[in-house]
């Protein structure tokens, strides 16, 4: 059992049978976030898509508090050092393949976005899943589905800076996920899209759970 909380924009964790995965987690000034950075409880890794606000949010702040890995591109994690996080918990690594960390593996693949970005293709108790970041649509997304075959993508959908709904029902067929879950829409006004847009375009091909920041999906 693998399950995925949305704490709003593009904050998730990810709880394996054996570890705590939280990715972007803006959630002290995100203004859709049920919780704070201080109401999480285990995290053993943190992973960062880019490195603006609304993503990196308070991952060296988790990351010192929690004893957890920080994995994000490698120029994303330098700054750890200055905030007193050890060395061995700050993993920059790159976009290229997926790294063996016991118990997930987690690789970078690219975006189409500004702020030395990528997303990350996370797989623990047999189920991959694909956290997109901030990025445009792009043909190679169709090679992250055929190498990876992610049960799960979660998806940009709110436009202006991303994808719109039009635009992530496009990535979700070039993708294949059985279920697509849209994010990073609703938490300022340029961003105010509607995700049943992003349903409705996809129709019955495939799952589109259209969660509340808090909820929680069983995969």
């Amino acid at each position: 059992m693998v399950k995925l909380t949305w704490y709003g924009h593009a904050a998730w964790q990810i709880d394996f049978n054996d570890a705590v995965v939280v990715v972007d987690p803006f959630l002290n000034n995100n203004p859709k976030s049920p919780i704070k950075a201080e109401n999480l409880k285990k995290v053993d890794f943190v992973i960062v898509t880019h490195n603006h606000d609304d993503h990196l949010g308070d991952a060296f702040e988790i990351t010192k508090n929690k004893g957890a890995k920080l994995i994000s591109m490698f120029e994303n994690v330098l700054p750890g050092s200055e905030k007193g996080i050890p060395d061995e918990n700050l993993v920059g690594m790159n976009i290229g393949n997926q790294v063996n960390f016991g118990k997930i593996k987690v690789g970078l693949v690219p975006a189409v976005h500004s702020g030395n970005c990528a997303g990350a293709v996370i797989t623990g108790d047999g189920v991959t899943i694909y956290h997109a970041g901030d990025t445009g649509l792009f043909g190679d997304m169709k090679l992250i589905g055929q190498m990876y075959k992610p049960k799960v993508s979660l998806l940009p959908t709110g436009g202006f800076f991303t994808m719109g709904p039009k635009e992530a029902a496009m990535a979700a067929r070039m993708i294949g996920s059985e279920i697509v879950m849209p994010m990073h829409y609703g938490t300022f006004p340029p961003i105010d899209s509607n995700p049943n847009e992003l349903r409705d375009a996809l129709g019955d091909e495939f799952k589109v759970p259209i969660m509340k920041p808090g909820e929680s999906f069983i995969v």
